[in-house]
């Protein structure tokens, strides 16, 4: 069973909580409860928030040299490396990520990116020259202050560092206050702190319910929100943030459109695709889950996507052979099986998948899905369900790519999405006409040294590479006159 917690990691030391309300843990893949841990309340957002207001005000941090600064992040990222399988077991009985893709995909790059920025931050430019109109100017990047970051349950450990590794490179102090579905893991980075000496008051965390996130957002010695998450709530976030003038970085949610063009080989392409799509149990922002598929090849395409889709081995998230494993939470689940049922009445052909494993009596399971026939007018293939759900949309391709690129932009969202192709500049060609922030030829990765983030409503701002540092800094100009 998970390990439970007590206290909440504020100021460098674990404090006693407000209350003696608790957030109780439920495995998905059991539906019983594994651990347990303090649920905070405003009183504890605030301790946490002054904590790192006084390391911001007064403490060493943002004062440090960025080599020092990334001498702490290089530390913090090798105590990471060596609690790797214990992240990744927390995350496992916590949000039912098959534990070798927690390994692979959640553990492993919290580490990977915190190295990132801390090799990005060696070559940023906190202080430059330039000239000026009447003498030199030095442009200074200086850190915004205490930085509120608000983490989602469905990669919560690598998500925490993707906002945290750019915070700490530019001299911003933490409350990090992670989905009441996940909180081991941000709480077992707190133990690694405490392991390292990590400097006090600097990374705080505090898990709670959602109603104390807006108390984080609203809290007048918070300087900027990172957020996670679904639209409606970044909204939310962003309303609030407008009206107190606070810096906000939101990375919301997605529909990112595949487009397969007409001289791909289905060999290649659906091993490569269908997991990009199916990751994680279809719960993460840049899924692949519109396959835009030539008209003129459509029946061959629909057909191998089913057969690969019917392999994918779902079940017991602890078993190495797993690639499935169960949604979060029932809600989840309830969720997604609404999202099946539409595409039924919609018109939509279920191709594969559609219900619960049969052999799974325990467990927020759905299977691996697929619907064909599919239009992008339809419920599927408008809003995203956060499941294990692919749609199959034809498209003209007597016109080349242009039908395909008309459907991936007729969408909300502009997060992430590819193009499968042999010919790699007809692959560019088409990357540069789909209006979203992150793009991919031929395959799926987040590059950890590139900016991640979305257009529209996929979210404002950027994480990773320089333009992630420029996030959490303050541009100032200091005019000399000769």
């Amino acid at each position: 069973m998970a390990k439970s917690y007590e206290q909440f990691y504020i100021g460098g030391e674990w404090t006693s909580p407000s209350s003696n309300d608790k957030i109780t843990v439920v495995n998905p893949a059991t539906e019983e409860a594994c651990a347990t841990v303090p649920a905070g309340k405003p009183d504890d957002i605030d301790r946490a928030v002054a904590a790192a207001r006084d390391a911001f005000d007064n403490g060493p941090w943002p004062r440090m040299s960025p080599v020092e600064r990334i001498e702490w992040i290089t530390r913090l990222s090798q105590a990471m490396a060596t609690h790797l399988d214990d992240v990744a077991l927390a995350i496992t009985e916590s949000m039912g990520c098959p534990f070798v893709m927690s390994q692979m995909t959640q553990a492993l790059p919290a580490s990977m990116v915190l190295d990132k920025y801390a090799e990005v931050a060696g070559s940023y430019p906190f202080e430059e020259e330039r000239a000026g109109l009447l003498g030199k100017v030095i442009v200074r990047k200086e850190p915004t202050g205490v930085c509120g970051l608000i983490v989602p349950w469905n990669f919560p450990m690598s998500i925490i560092m993707f906002k945290l590794g750019a915070a700490l490179a530019a001299g911003c102090t933490n409350v990090i206050k992670p989905a009441p579905e996940t909180p081991l893991d941000a709480l077992l980075l707190g133990e690694i702190c405490d392991e390292i000496g990590f400097p006090k008051g600097v990374i705080n965390i505090v898990p709670a319910d959602r109603d104390e996130s807006e108390h984080l957002v609203r809290h007048p010695d918070v300087n900027k929100i990172s957020f996670t998450g679904n639209s409606v709530v970044g909204r939310r976030i962003a309303s609030i943030c407008g009206e107190q003038l606070k810096r906000c970085t939101l990375e919301l949610g997605g529909k990112s459109a595949a487009i397969v063009l007409d001289d791909a080989d289905p060999a290649t392409v659906v091993p490569g695709l269908v997991p990009n799509g199916i990751i994680n149990a279809g719960q993460a922002c840049g899924a692949q889950t519109r396959l835009l598929i030539p008209r003129s090849r459509y029946a061959e395409y629909v057909d191998a996507l089913g057969e690969f889709i019917a392999t994918m081995p779902t079940g017991d998230p602890m078993d190495a052979a797993t690639l499935v494993g169960p949604l979060v939470a029932e809600r989840q689940r309830d969720r997604v099986e609404g999202y099946i049922a539409a595409g039924k009445s919609e018109g939509a052909r279920l191709v594969v998948g559609g219900g619960r494993p049969a052999s799974l009596a325990k467990g927020w399971y759905v299977e691996p899905t697929l619907f064909a026939d599919v239009n992008n007018e339809m419920k599927i293939a408008r809003e995203e369900i956060f499941g294990p759900v692919l749609v199959a949309i034809p498209y003209d391709d007597s016109r080349g790519a242009d039908d395909a690129i008309s459907i991936a932009n007729a969408s909300e969202y502009g997060l992430s999405g590819s193009v499968w192709t042999k010919d790699l500049d007809r692959g560019y060609q088409v990357a540069t006409q789909v209006r979203t922030g992150t793009y991919n030829v031929n395959g799926f990765i987040i590059d950890f040294g590139s900016p991640f983030g979305g257009y529209k409503s996929s979210g404002i701002g950027r994480e990773f590479g320089p333009e992630g540092i420029d996030c959490y800094t303050e541009a100032k100009s200091i005019a000399f006159f000769d």
